[in-house]
């Protein structure tokens, strides 16, 4: 019993011991960049009005927390997003599962969205934007498009990916549709499916601040673009910035939850 307590112990102590080396790896060329940004800031090798320091920057951003307007903007431009995944996301998943199971929902939809998601989002803004004016509409559903099509085609992958051989051994076990799909189809396919959902956060984030821009009167992406009008360059970093932490925050949080979900996987770590 001790023995396995100890075991398990130094498992979780060594899986903390590489996160934390994991992370300062990382940080060495984020800290670096900032270091350089700022001596040549500072010395003014460039503008300060149009490239304005990291101290300068970080002045802004706790300007912004202190009065609260960040947290506004930030609380709204979060609904967009998750809302717009939300629908982009499932109804991805439900298409993507059903499009690679039956051939004939193959034949039917694949080629109609496989054009469509060649289309550029900025060109349909436009269209998005006179058939639903400026409000919240347009731009969840700008995300929701965006989201879309990275889940739809990782989920299809996912499933025509799985061994054929593993469906005889289901029909021979007499496995029900659902049991199928429950117990070989969904565990199978997941790592295309993890894939897919972390290209679509990252869609919903670009088309987020494409919405924002577009058109808006709260958001980072509203915040950057009044910055923009009256030359606050710190504040138009704050807001990329805000965007850059928020999407690398739910990008981590699905590769945790990948590393949860496939222990099994025995992948090539580097």
């Amino acid at each position: 019993m001790t023995t396995s307590t100890s075991r398990k112990r130094s498992k979780t102590n060594k899986a903390a011991r590489s996160a934390v080396r994991r992370f300062w790896i990382g940080a060495i060329v984020p800290a670096a960049v900032l270091a350089f940004w700022q001596l040549a800031s500072a010395n003014e090798w460039i503008s300060p009005q149009l490239f304005p320091g990291p101290l300068s920057i970080f002045r802004d951003f706790y300007d912004l927390l202190v009065s609260g307007e960040l947290a506004n903007h930030l609380k709204i431009s979060v609904y967009r997003a998750a809302l717009g995944f939300l629908i982009g996301g499932s109804s991805a998943l439900v298409i993507g599962m059903i499009v690679g199971l039956f051939s004939r929902a193959e034949q039917m939809l694949d080629p109609t969205i496989q054009m469509l998601r060649t289309v550029p989002l900025l060109a349909i803004t436009p269209l998005f934007i006179l058939w639903f004016g400026f409000g919240e509409l347009s731009k969840v559903l700008l995300i929701s498009v965006g989201a879309f099509f990275p889940l739809y085609v990782n989920t299809f992958l996912g499933v025509r990916n799985v061994d054929a051989k593993l469906f005889d051994v289901a029909r021979v076990l007499e496995f029900s549709r659902f049991k199928q799909i429950t117990k070989l189809v969904l565990p199978a396919a997941l790592p295309n499916v993890l894939l897919g959902l972390r290209l679509s956060l990252s869609m919903a984030w670009l088309c987020l601040v494409v919405a924002e821009l577009m058109g808006a009167d709260r958001g980072i992406g509203f915040l950057i673009q009044d910055a923009r009008s009256f030359m606050r360059t710190g504040v138009v970093f704050v807001g990329i910035f805000i965007f850059a932490a928020v999407g690398k925050l739910t990008d981590s949080l699905v590769r945790l939850m990948e590393r949860r979900l496939l222990k099994w996987q025995d992948s090539y770590k580097g």
